[in-house]
């Protein structure tokens, strides 16, 4: 079976948008629906919401992000998302392992060595 470019991209996706996620509220914590406009501004990056929500809700399961309550001046209360000590090491280690991961697969893509 050969994938179309739409089934490249849900392999490629499950693999790095977790990661995505913990780099973004690495430098702030965000709300879900601002973690998903900023996914959205690459649309390659988030097929839908329907996603993020399941995802964020794992990865505060494993302990990778914590969560705060903020009221919002525009509708009911925000739930933040921040990393933890946890989710910090996770995305170093990720940052370490993806610079040699992608050299390697963009040698193998090239030819080059």
């Amino acid at each position: 079976m050969v994938l179309d470019e739409s089934g490249v991209l849900t392999h490629l996706r499950r693999g790095v948008l977790e990661y995505c996620i913990l780099a973004m509220i690495d430098v702030e914590p965000l709300y879900g629906l601002e973690i998903a406009r900023r996914l959205g501004e690459h649309d390659i990056l988030l097929q839908s919401e329907g996603t993020l929500y399941p995802l964020l809700a794992r990865l505060r399961r494993q302990g990778l992000v914590e969560t705060s309550q903020v009221k919002s001046t525009s509708g009911p209360p925000r739930r933040y998302y921040a990393l933890t000590a946890e989710g910090r090491t996770a995305l170093a280690t990720f940052r370490t392992t993806w610079s040699s991961f992608r050299s390697a697969v963009d040698s193998a893509m090239t030819g080059e060595q």
